[in-house]
């Protein structure tokens, strides 16, 4: 779902939101890309993170570009269907703003959930 805001482009995706389509759609591979099938990662990476063309893909591929387009689509529904049962990536998001805002204020943070959740010592 998407909605502009003073001209600036959000993404919605179970209730937290994003500036960036792509960004979404790359934590959304990175947390759950390894319940897709071979050839929807394989697809999905080609697109997204490798920016290549449906045109691209289907030529090494050897298929049209309508299945590739049906298969990075059909990938993109299966994570986000993931997301919306799971919330595993909301909670994520959740933990990492409480941690920042935590560390912001001078309490102590260990420094492998700074890692983990990829914040610098603020």
């Amino acid at each position: 779902m998407r909605y502009y805001v003073s001209g600036v482009k959000y993404y919605y995706l179970m209730g937290w939101r994003m500036e960036d389509g792509t960004l979404q759609k790359t934590m959304l591979f990175d947390f759950f890309g390894d319940l897709l099938t071979e050839k929807q990662q394989e697809y999905f990476d080609l697109y997204h993170n490798e920016d290549l063309s449906l045109s691209e893909i289907a030529e090494g591929a050897g298929i049209s570009k309508q299945g590739v387009y049906d298969i990075i689509t059909r990938a993109e529904k299966s994570l986000t269907e993931l997301e919306c049962k799971t919330g595993i990536i909301k909670k994520w998001m959740e933990t990492r703003a409480e941690l920042q805002l935590a560390a912001a204020n001078g309490e102590s943070v260990h420094s492998a959930a700074l890692r983990y959740f990829q914040l610098d010592k603020v």
